[in-house]
């Protein structure tokens, strides 16, 4: 056989890749699995987006960088919701999704033997695609006695010679912590010092909050920090791929020279209806909020009945829970998986800091939600 290209050989499959895979072959032998692990919006996006996607009747090759419509959509949804001014021209680039962005970000700045900051914990897909290009992933640790948020003391000690990006995500997954002014503003300072760019994904800031932040409205950020946002988690259309990267235009445009060669742009009629996802007013976020708010409090009720406990104060799609001493996530999570058909992802999924919590998505309908609490109240 042919061998594996380096890149491959410390990269494994995809958690979730694998789990579904287990999942389907329960409910293939007749399991009733409810899945409260996966972060895939089941609600429906709003009617405006699927009606302008219906209406499209463009099927060529599209621009590299979005149609200016798009992008000038982008601008206006964030100058109205995070006080960002942008310049639709070049300070905007449109992705399939922000998980490519992700890669696409690391192959225009990493070269092999460089090192990059990643949250411990955090999305396990910063450290898979620094392995992919062959840089060298350096976790720092985030707490909950920190409200998960970074020990910039602790940085400084670090050797930081061969770091050139540094990932932050906040609203942080899976903690759901919200970040601060102060945070962002450390976060600045931090990567001005060190000269390391600073890539904040922002895929949250919609959900259960009314407080949604940019890192890029904070004085000198665009000299050293990019965003990523998406469409996914905010307006239901996590299928469409839809994202974008956000910053001054000499990072975007360095992004641009590795998209254009990795694909030929996005279908027409899905840019039509994310640009009428982005002009609908805030009354979409109150309605589905809502609706994961009920959802979030009988999740509550579960982690109750479990002896877990949560931060009320938290945001976004999951609940983060941290479970009885004495006890592993994977052993939480496996009960409830072989013991009750319930689904949910082990906090060690997402690094060491994760070990002994749990999380659940709020992606799921009442009455699934019900039945776990049933399921799990019935064992007691």
């Amino acid at each position: 056989m042919i061998e594996i290209a380096n890149r491959l050989k410390n990269v494994k499959e995809y958690y979730f890749s694998i789990k579904l895979r287990e999942i389907r072959s329960l409910i293939s032998q007749g399991k009733p699995i409810i899945n409260l692990g996966i972060g895939s919006p089941d609600l429906q996006p709003p009617q405006e987006v699927t009606n302008a996607l219906n209406s499209a009747n463009i099927h060529g090759y599209q621009n590299y960088q979005g149609i200016p419509e798009l992008r000038q959509s982008i601008a206006e949804f964030y100058l109205k919701n995070y006080n960002v001014s942008l310049n639709f021209e070049n300070e905007i680039l449109p992705l399939m999704g922000s998980k490519e962005g992700i890669l696409h970000i690391s192959m225009a700045y990493l070269n092999a033997g460089d090192e990059v900051l990643i949250p411990n914990p955090g999305y396990p897909t910063y450290a898979s695609v620094t392995e992919l290009v062959q840089a060298s992933p350096i976790y720092y640790d985030l707490i909950e006695e920190n409200n998960w948020q970074p020990d910039f003391e602790a940085l400084e000690h670090l050797d930081l010679s061969k770091v050139k990006l540094m990932w932050v995500n906040y609203p942080h997954m899976p903690t759901g912590s919200s970040p601060t002014d102060n945070l962002f503003e450390k976060l600045i300072d931090f990567a001005k010092k060190h000269e390391i760019l600073i890539v904040n994904d922002n895929p949250y800031s919609f959900i259960l909050n009314d407080n949604p932040k940019s890192i890029l409205n904070y004085d000198g950020a665009k000299d050293v920090a990019i965003e990523l946002n998406s469409l996914s988690k905010s307006f239901n259309m996590a299928g469409w791929r839809v994202g974008m990267v956000i910053g001054n235009s000499k990072y975007i445009n360095n992004i641009l020279k590795v998209k254009s060669n990795m694909d030929s742009g996005m279908y027409y009629g899905i840019q039509q209806g994310a640009i009428a996802a982005l002009n609908l007013s805030k009354n979409w976020f109150k309605k589905i909020n809502k609706i994961y708010d009920r959802r979030r409090s009988i999740i509550w009720k579960i982690c109750d009945r479990l002896k877990c406990t949560y931060d009320k104060n938290s945001t976004g799609l999951f609940v983060w829970a941290k479970i009885p001493n004495g006890k592993t996530s994977k052993e939480i999570t496996d009960n409830l998986l072989y013991e009750h058909d319930v689904f949910v992802t082990p906090g060690n999924l997402f690094g060491s800091n994760g070990e002994g919590y749990i999380r659940f998505s709020l992606c799921i309908d009442e009455e699934k939600i019900q039945e776990v609490l049933s399921r799990i109240s019935k064992s007691k």
